[in-house]
């Protein structure tokens, strides 16, 4: 029975990577795949997915306008299809979360998303709600914070390393993050005093290859990339 499938996780922990690995096990046996990202990406990775240790794979991209039943199942209709994966499933609508659940329940295809369950200020996204409402398979994707503790929430900062608390949801391509785990972001952010009084600071100097997403997907807690929150 097809199922609708969604794997969360904080940054850098490898979704896309899971993905790709996923969706090569389909092809190479002879199955046929359709990958999506968002079209918030088209500029920065043109039409495809990309991991930080160098998979990369094309797709078809989505915004918030189309309706995803519609298009896979005329994709479908065209030839067959065993499996539906979504990259930054965070970004979904509701709506279209409720459509590709229709793409599992009506068509009979498994559909399996990947992405961020909360933004840098702690609130869910909405595709990310809506798949924890609905999915029949929740899988969490892990990494770790600079402690060593499991890193569930998100931290953006500047180029100066200074730990920011707002702006817009999503900032593609303008903002560093990090993953941290609850107390660390709590005290980071300044919802709660750190230990020894001092304002944290991140410096990326210090980091091989600057504030550019390059580091591997083995969830190292220097670990820190540009990209969407």
């Amino acid at each position: 029975m097809a199922k609708l499938y969604f794997s969360y996780a904080a940054m850098n922990a490898g979704k896309s990577t899971i993905l790709l690995q996923a969706a090569h096990n389909y092809q190479e046996r002879g199955m046929q795949t359709l990958l999506y990202t968002s079209s918030l990406y088209a500029q920065m990775d043109n039409r495809s997915i990309c991991s930080r240790i160098g998979l990369t794979a094309a797709a078809e991209l989505y915004d918030r306008n189309d309706d995803l039943f519609e298009q896979i199942k005329q994709g479908s209709e065209r030839g067959p299809l065993h499996c539906i994966f979504v990259d930054e499933a965070q970004f979904l609508t509701k709506a279209q979360v409720w459509q590709l659940a229709r793409v599992t329940d009506r068509l009979g295809l498994p559909v399996m998303c990947y992405g961020l369950r909360t933004d840098f200020v702690g609130n869910l996204f909405e595709g990310s709600r809506e798949l924890l409402a609905i999915a029949d398979v929740l899988r969490e994707v892990r990494t770790i914070c600079e402690c060593g503790s499991k890193a569930t929430m998100v931290a953006r900062m500047d180029e100066a390393g200074n730990i920011l608390t707002q702006g817009d949801q999503v900032a593609i391509g303008k903002s560093v993050y990090t993953s941290l785990c609850r107390k660390h972001w709590e005290e980071y952010t300044g919802r709660w005093p750190c230990a020894n009084g001092d304002s944290p600071k991140f410096g990326f100097n210090d980091t091989p290859g600057g504030n550019e997403n390059t580091g591997g997907d083995d969830a190292r807690p220097d670990n820190r990339g540009v990209a969407a929150q």
